[in-house]
């Protein structure tokens, strides 16, 4: 059975053991009250058959055996306990008592049956003086074991009292004990579900043990980075509801244009500005997703085996007709499949950025090509252009979203290179950027190889 409560666990990790200490201690408790009693239960016998023994004594030449009440009167313990006994001659003469009572084997004393009853015997040889061949008589005591039975359950009753008194006592100081100790984590529990508490602060929970002082550090950790991907969530809403304003003005705009204009050519050219128009603000779309999707802890990580080398040249395949429109000569060299590990959705979305990159800044009639090989483990895809490149000192500031280098024309969301990174880093990989040698730019990107 499955216990919830922490409390109830650590409880029975204390007492369960505990109680089976006690319950073998109570088993070698039962063997010593039984060797206690089987003690003093001989020792009696021995007294007794001694006593009946210095009474025997010679009178008038005739061995007189007479048996004390003394003798008897020691095992009257009020457990309605039966006495035998049996006062014989060397050569077996009954003197007196029961004839047919057993008699034990010496020194010790023996258990046997007799009359219905279990008795404890003990027989005893005696030196009478003046006996003659008679001489030593010997005197043979039993009892039943109802005082014997009686001591051993009060001395192993007394035992089963102590020990389950000390089961409940040592229950009870652990139950003190956990109280005490988790009363920090009840502290940090109502810190955490306060109604008062609307933010995410740090939570501080005076004495905490060092045990639990990880796991509130661990919470603050967590609770640090939540803050951080909700301020991230909040720059990412602004920074896109600011990027979405300018063309979705300029989308109303053109439609307002084309419907009032009656001339069919202008209409025309309106409706073509406002497809264009549509189709940028589709792709800024399409990237704002794309970027979302990029955030770690946005969706479940995948780990897909994909070929870059065949999401490449799909990539390249959905880009050529804008290449041939711009006469861009867009290549491919590969020497064979490169396979990694992690999203494919995202890393096809990694190349098509690279490569509308690359167009985009790229002049008519100038190249761009992508480079595929494996090197040090690494899958190094590379894409080269004819572009004006970027300086030096910008080349930090183009990883940033919505960053676009001054006196730019081209038209763009400043999101491709910030997409490549996330999905590069998400990836285990990393991007650099080089100017080539003699125009243009030169972006790396280099992704650990899947294991063979």
């Amino acid at each position: 059975m499955r216990i919830d409560s922490l409390r109830l666990q650590l409880l029975a990790w204390v007492v369960l053991p505990l109680a089976g200490l006690a319950a073998i201690n109570l088993w070698t408790s039962h063997g010593s009250a039984q060797a206690t009693a089987d003690l003093v239960t001989d020792r009696m016998l021995l007294g007794s058959a001694r006593t009946i023994a210095e009474q025997v004594a010679m009178v008038d030449g005739v061995l007189d055996a007479t048996v004390p009440p003394a003798a008897l009167e020691m095992f009257d313990t009020g457990d309605r306990d039966s006495v035998y006994y049996h006062v014989k001659t060397a050569g077996g003469r009954l003197l007196t008592g029961y004839p047919d009572l057993p008699e034990a084997s010496r020194p010790s004393s023996t258990e046997a049956a007799y009359r219905d009853h279990w008795l404890r015997l003990l027989t005893l040889s005696h030196a009478v003086v003046g006996a003659g061949n008679e001489s030593p008589i010997i005197v043979t005591v039993g009892v039943t074991l109802a005082g014997h039975d009686a001591m051993v359950r009060r001395l192993w009753f007394g035992a089963f009292a102590q020990q389950l008194a000390l089961v409940v006592i040592a229950g009870l100081f652990v139950l003190l004990g956990l109280s005490r100790g988790l009363a920090p984590l009840i502290r940090l529990r109502d810190a955490v579900r306060s109604p008062g508490r609307n933010d995410l602060d740090p939570v501080e929970v005076a004495g905490a043990q060092s045990e639990i002082r990880p796991l509130i550090d661990a919470l603050n950790a967590y609770m640090e980075r939540v803050r951080a991907q909700m301020a991230a969530q909040r720059r990412f809403i602004a920074n896109a509801a600011h990027q979405l304003r300018t063309p979705l003005a300029l989308l109303s705009t053109q439609a307002s244009y084309a419907l009032r204009e009656s001339v069919p050519d202008a209409r025309q050219e309106a409706l073509v500005a406002l497809q264009a128009s549509s189709g940028r603000l589709a792709r800024l779309a399409e990237q704002l997703l794309t970027l979302s999707r990029a955030e770690p802890g946005s969706r479940r990580p995948r780990a897909d085996r994909i070929d870059l080398t065949e999401a490449a040249r799909h990539v390249l395949e959905t880009q050529a007709p804008t290449a041939v429109s711009r006469d861009i000569d867009l290549g491919l060299e590969e020497t064979g499949p490169v396979s990694v590990i992690g999203d494919g959705t995202m890393l096809r979305e990694m190349i098509v950025n690279l490569v509308d990159n690359a167009l985009r800044y790229t002049p008519a009639g100038g190249s761009v090509t992508v480079k595929l090989a494996a090197s040090d483990g690494n899958a190094v895809l590379t894409v080269t252009d004819d572009g004006p490149g970027i300086p030096e000192e910008e080349r930090d500031h183009v990883f940033e979203r919505f960053y676009r280098i001054a006196d730019t024309t081209e038209e763009g969301s400043g999101l491709g290179l910030a997409i490549v990174r996330e999905v590069a880093e998400n990836a285990g990989g990393r991007v650099t950027l080089e100017n080539g040698a003699a125009a243009g730019l030169v972006v790396e990107v280099r992704l650990p190889l899947a294991d063979r």
